[in-house]
């Protein structure tokens, strides 16, 4: 089985935020904290090491972990994280996830790891309604095919998953750690809600 320890984390925090107004959702507090804050104390125990991707705010963010940038300028999308992640990190293996899931499961790197059994696969959350296509683990294997597709100008996620072979790793009995903080009232409602 692949090992949680040996694999990078990749917080992409390299969105527009424009459900937040424009807000670099990665710096937005949650219970006194930075979103970035709570997710690198989730996964720092899972993995090797934490990466954060941004394209704004650099220097803040580099208080939690080393900061990549997207090479894809104007705020590509997930995939543009993904392409700095792979040719960044120092591990084979990056799990990805979203700066605004900021409760991700402790068990995370473990269970995709666990679902992956050789490099062409790539390993996506799935919380029993819906997945979660930004949670993903994949191997720096697939950075030529991610660099083509994106030279020819796509950006969807599902478009490219769509060439490889996409395991989905069930977490419904954890749905609730996939909470997505798209927008300012989904944010105030988990505050409200306290700390889990």
């Amino acid at each position: 089985m692949l090992d949680p320890k040996q694999i990078t984390a990749v917080i992409l925090a390299g969105g527009e935020g424009r459900r937040m107004q424009g807000a670099d959702k990665g710096l937005l507090s949650l219970w006194g904290q930075p979103l970035v804050a709570h997710l690198q104390a989730r996964l720092t125990p899972q993995v090797a090491s934490v990466m954060i991707n941004a394209n704004r705010n650099q220097e803040r963010y580099r208080q939690y972990a080393p900061v990549i940038t997207d090479s894809l300028a104007g705020f590509a999308g997930p995939l543009a994280g993904f392409e700095a992640g792979l040719s960044h990190a120092p591990s084979e293996w990056v799990l990805f996830v979203p700066c605004d899931s900021p409760l991700v499961p402790a068990d995370l790197a473990e269970r995709l790891c666990a679902a992956i059994t050789h490099p062409g696969q790539i390993a996506v959350v799935d919380d029993g309604a819906r997945l979660h296509s930004a949670t993903a683990l994949l191997h720096q294997s697939l950075l030529p095919s991610l660099n083509d597709y994106l030279e020819g100008g796509d950006r969807k996620l599902q478009l490219w998953f769509a060439q490889h072979e996409l395991i989905t790793v069930d977490f419904s009995d954890q749905a609730a750690a996939f909470t997505n903080l798209n927008t300012p009232a989904s944010l105030k409602q988990l505050e409200l809600a306290g700390k889990k």
